[in-house]
């Protein structure tokens, strides 16, 4: 069964910068889409970018200019360049991959940006 194994996540700074990377476990042959989500004490979950197969983005209007998704797909692995963090950034953050009939999360990894 493939999982996804998020790592990256930490404290920082504001200002600062951190990397989240979300790998599959097992092979997938395709991957249609994939996602980063975060959620915040107290909201609901967010989407925060995505990005298509063929490398298409999207941002929320509140991280535009600030982060930047990828994806590699040989080795089923997308990231989060986090840049210039702001204390709203905090949440946990989750992603998630969709191929064929299968849609699955990542556990989550926190993000603490201290001002």
């Amino acid at each position: 069964q493939v999982q996804l194994v998020e790592s990256g996540g930490g404290l920082v700074q504001a200002g600062g910068s951190l990397r989240l990377s979300c790998a599959a476990s097992g092979s997938i042959s395709s991957i249609n889409y994939m996602a980063w989500y975060r959620q915040a004490p107290g909201k609901e979950r967010e989407l925060v970018a995505r990005i298509t197969s063929g490398g298409g983005t999207d941002y929320t209007e509140s991280v535009k200019g600030r982060f930047t998704i990828s994806r590699d797909n040989a080795k089923n692995t997308m990231y989060l360049q986090m840049n210039s963090l702001k204390s709203e950034d905090t949440a946990v953050y989750y992603c998630q991959f969709i191929w064929s009939t299968s849609n699955i999360w990542g556990q989550g990894t926190q993000v603490t940006v201290s001002s």
